[in-house]
């Protein structure tokens, strides 16, 4: 066994080990994703339900406003507490806006995120199909061209084709990205 081959198939090895690994910790952070966004779902049901909850006390303390003064009862029997400053409704619907806007940010960061991993999977596919082929035609492009037959040179053909397919494919996901990263600039 020469020791190109030797070094080939040592290089083989080492390329499908790495896109294995690759593969591993894309499909771990996709899962860590998928628990981000459950987490973050629940967040936003706690702050849509606590706006909710605000918007109905807000109209039950309107109902209960003395005519006159234009305050509150409750606001007329609690003094306000200076080591603890309660907000007014007006700023704990803005603080819950807030943080709901930062939950709907956090998402659509995540979102993207998963959508670059996406795209990784389907490179790392392309390029085990790339290596498959690579295989498939050097076993062809190795034979003595005088022991080929008609059905080798058209397997060999067949490859090829299938390997300018694969690198478009390639061509076309790095194109993607390319495009995404700039949009995002």
């Amino acid at each position: 066994y020469p020791t190109w081959k030797r070094t080939l198939t040592r290089r083989a090895r080492e390329a499908q080990t790495n896109r294995f690994c690759k593969a591993q910790a894309i499909q771990r952070r996709l899962e860590e994703i998928e628990v981000t966004f459950r987490e973050l779902e629940q967040q936003g049901i706690k702050l849509e339900k606590s706006l909710r909850d605000e918007r109905s006390q807000a109209r039950d303390e309107q109902a209960t406003m003395s005519p006159t003064a234009g305050v509150g009862v409750s606001a007329l029997l609690t003094p306000p507490c200076l080591c603890h400053p309660v907000g007014t409704p007006a700023d704990k619907k803005t603080q819950w806006m807030n943080q709901l806007l930062y939950l709907v940010q956090k998402k659509n960061s995540l979102m993207n995120e998963e959508s670059d991993l996406m795209i990784a999977v389907q490179e790392l596919k392309l390029e085990q199909q790339q290596w498959k082929l690579d295989q498939k035609l050097r076993y062809y492009l190795n034979r003595e061209e005088s022991l080929k037959t008609p059905e080798d040179h058209a397997a060999e053909q067949e490859i090829l084709a299938q390997l300018v397919d694969v690198v478009n494919k390639r061509n076309a996901l790095i194109q993607i990205q390319e495009e995404k990263r700039l949009s995002e600039l």
